[in-house]
């Protein structure tokens, strides 16, 4: 009995010392597979061809770490979508993927911020909002633009800061095409706000004159502004 007690305490002595020495390894043995998305490797979420550094800037993956989605990550399907661009505008468009991809195109080197406490520095690539919102022509009394996923999430910017900000709606992200899901085809490209203003699988874009105007987490007590502190 007593030679049993003593080998349980050894062993529990150098359970102890080798967590003293590298607790995370004890952590990770024993809980494999269950860590935070966050705390995985970024390394294993770069895609193939995806560009890693810009002008000595470290990027970081163009894939989160984790799905928070509304509904789940969605598929597109190219064949059949369209880009509205709606609201209080002259000249109602629909615009094919393609179509959005021959229109000039901006990079831009910009991070994103999550409320979740991660962020995504990120070389993003897209067509300018204010080039789409020219060719509808915005009327007079337009003061906000509301997103419109094709998951049924929205969240609206005032006009007046996607045009300070010279707002992109991207397609690509590290030199590839923007992963789906990073909101693939389009992704509002939102410098400076919180990632729930980032709209994903944007199919509308609305003019209004609703400067109130609630998306889906503002509706459910997240800021309207979100601006980055």
């Amino acid at each position: 009995m007593r030679r049993t007690i003593i080998v349980v305490g050894a062993l529990i002595a150098l359970g102890i010392a080798v967590y003293l020495v590298n607790p995370m390894s004890w952590f990770s043995e024993n809980n494999a597979g269950q860590q935070d998305a966050v705390s995985q490797a970024t390394a294993n979420r770069y895609q193939e061809k995806e560009i890693r550094e810009y002008q000595g800037v470290q990027l970081d993956p163009a894939i989160g770490p984790r799905d928070n989605s509304i509904a789940g990550i969605q598929q597109v399907d190219l064949n059949s979508y369209q880009l509205q661009l709606t609201g209080l505008v002259e000249n109602p468009q629909s615009l094919s993927y393609q179509q959005v991809l021959e229109k000039e195109g901006a990079q831009r080197l910009i991070t994103l911020y999550c409320v979740e406490g991660w962020e995504a520095t990120v070389l993003w690539e897209g067509v300018r909002i204010t080039d789409l919102l020219a060719d509808a022509g915005v009327k007079d009394e337009a003061t906000t633009v509301i997103f419109h996923g094709v998951d049924g999430y929205t969240t609206a910017m005032p006009l007046s800061t996607i045009k300070e900000k010279d707002m992109l709606l991207a397609y690509a992200a590290n030199g590839v095409t923007l992963p789906a899901s990073m909101g693939f085809p389009f992704i509002v490209v939102a410098e400076d706000k919180l990632g729930y203003k980032w709209a994903r699988w944007v199919t509308k874009i609305e003019l209004s004159s609703d400067e109130n105007y609630k998306g889906y987490w503002e509706k459910r007590g997240y800021d309207n502004d979100a601006t980055v502190n």
